[in-house]
C-alpha cells in the first residue's frame, strides 16, 4: 500500500486529465513541432494550445509564454537574462533570503561576476520589510526577485508591493509563482516563472511569461525556437501535460481552495501543541511547516513509513544543513532540524490527513519521550 503523501510542495500527483492530453504525443502523434509538414504542424498547434491555457491560467493579457525545462531554468533566464540586457549603469539584483535556490544562488552566482548581489533580510514572520526593499532598489537596479508563496514555509510576500518599487526605480520585477499559481493571486510583474509538475502537471516542463518590452538575454544559443531566447526542441507531450493541467486549475481554483482550508484547519486543530513557521495569516494553506520541541524530523520521517513528507525543500534535502529558509526566519539549528514541512492539495483527503496526522504525532511523542 503506497504511503499517505503530503508533500505536495515537492511535487503535486500528475492530473489523470494531464496524463491523458499527454498520451497521444507519446505514441503516433511524434512530430517534432518545429517541422514543417503536416505531424510537425499537428504538433505545434498542441504546443501553441498549451501555451494558451498557461497564459490563461496566469491571467494577463500580452506578453509571451517561454516553455523551459522547468522553473529553475525560467527562474535562470530571468535573473541572467535580464541583468545581461541591463544598462551598464545598472548593475544591482536585490532578491530576498528565503528565495528558492534557483533564485538565490543565481543572484548570488552574479554577484561573484561583474554584478552587485542584495539580499535583503525577513522578519521572524518570513515577511520583508517593504522599507529595507525601498532602500535598496534604486536607479542602479537590474533587477528585483521575490518568491508569491515560499515553497518551505508557505508565507506569502507583498509582491504586488515590491513590484510597484520595482517599477518606480526603472527596474524589472521577476516573481517566482511557482507555488502560487492558481492559488493565490498574481501580481502585475515583468517575468512570472512557473512550473507544470507543482500544478498537477508533468516533470520537465515550466515557463518564463515575459512583459512585452522585456529585453533578456538567452543563456543557450541554437535554434532559438521560443520567442528567440530559448533555444531547444520542444516536447509536445509535456507541454500538453502543462496545458491540460493549468486549464483544470483555471477551473478548479475555488473547489481546490476550499478543500485546502477544510484541511488546513483539521490539521492545524491536530497540531495544537506544534509551533507554526512563519506567518499564519500571510500564508498558503496548502503548507504547514511545523516545529516541535526536541524533535529529530529525519528520524521522524525515516520512523513514520506510512507517511511521505519531507523537512524542507527536496532540492536541499541531501545537504545535510539546516534548513536556510528556517535560518532566515530566526531558528535555531535545533528548532530548525525539529520541523517538519506538511503539504498538501485536491487529491488529499480529510481521512488520509486525519489518519497521517495520528501516525506522525504518535512517532513524535514516542521520540520525545525516549529523548
Amino acid at each position: 500500500m503506497p504511503p499517505i503523501y503530503l508533500d505536495y510542495q515537492a511535487t503535486t500527483p500528475l492530473a489523470p486529465e494531464a496524463r491523458a492530453a499527454m498520451e497521444p504525443w507519446l505514441g503516433e502523434k511524434f512530430g517534432n513541432p518545429h517541422s514543417p509538414h503536416r505531424m510537425g504542424r499537428e504538433a505545434k498547434a498542441a504546443v501553441e494550445l498549451a501555451r494558451d491555457h498557461v497564459a490563461s491560467c496566469l491571467g494577463w493579457a500580452g506578453g509571451s509564454i517561454v516553455f523551459t525545462s522547468g522553473a529553475t531554468e525560467a527562474a535562470n533566464l530571468a535573473i541572467k537574462g535580464a541583468a545581461w540586457a541591463a544598462p551598464a549603469e545598472r548593475r544591482k539584483i536585490v532578491t530576498l533570503a528565503t528565495e528558492h535556490a534557483c533564485v538565490l544562488d543565481t543572484v548570488l552566482w552574479l554577484g561573484r561576476n561583474g554584478f552587485e548581489a542584495v539580499v535583503l533580510l525577513v522578519g521572524n514572520d518570513g515577511l520583508v520589510d517593504l522599507d529595507t526593499v525601498r532602500e535598496a532598489v534604486d536607479e542602479r537596479t537590474a533587477l528585483v526577485a521575490a518568491m508569491l508563496v515560499n515553497n518551505e514555509i508557505g508565507v506569502i510576500q507583498p509582491v504586488a508591493e515590491i513590484g510597484r518599487i520595482a517599477r518606480d526605480a526603472g527596474a524589472p520585477f521577476l516573481c517566482d509563482a511557482v507555488q502560487g499559481l492558481a492559488r493565490v493571486e498574481l501580481p502585475q510583474a515583468d517575468l512570472i516563472a512557473v512550473s507544470a509538475h507543482k500544478l498537477f502537471g508533468p516533470k520537465g516542463i515550466g515557463a518564463l511569461w515575459v512583459r512585452d518590452g522585456i529585453a533578456l538575454e538567452p543563456l543557450m544559443h541554437g535554434g532559438a525556437q521560443e520567442a528567440g531566447i530559448r533555444s531547444g526542441t520542444l516536447s509536445p507531450a509535456l507541454c500538453a501535460g502543462f496545458g491540460a493541467a493549468a486549464a483544470l486549475a483555471e477551473t478548479r481554483r475555488h473547489e481546490d481552495a476550499a478543500h485546502v482550508d477544510a484541511l488546513w484547519r483539521r490539521a492545524t486543530d491536530k497540531l495544537s501543541g506544534w509551533a507554526i513557521n512563519g506567518s499564519t495569516e500571510c500564508r498558503y494553506r496548502g503548507n504547514i511547516n511545523a516545529c516541535f520541541e526536541g524533535l529529530d524530523a529525519a528520524r521522524l520521517i525515516a520512523d513514520v513509513r506510512g507517511v511521505a513528507f519531507s523537512a524542507g525543500s527536496a532540492c536541499a534535502s541531501g545537504s545535510g544543513r539546516p534548513s536556510h529558509v528556517l535560518k532566515a526566519i530566526g531558528l535555531s539549528d535545533a528548532q530548525a532540524r525539529g520541523s517538519i514541512r506538511l503539504g498538501f492539495g485536491r487529491y488529499t483527503t480529510e481521512e488520509e490527513l486525519e489518519t497521517a496526522l495520528d501516525l506522525i504525532l504518535e512517532a513524535a511523542e514516542r521520540q520525545r519521550a525516549f529523548a
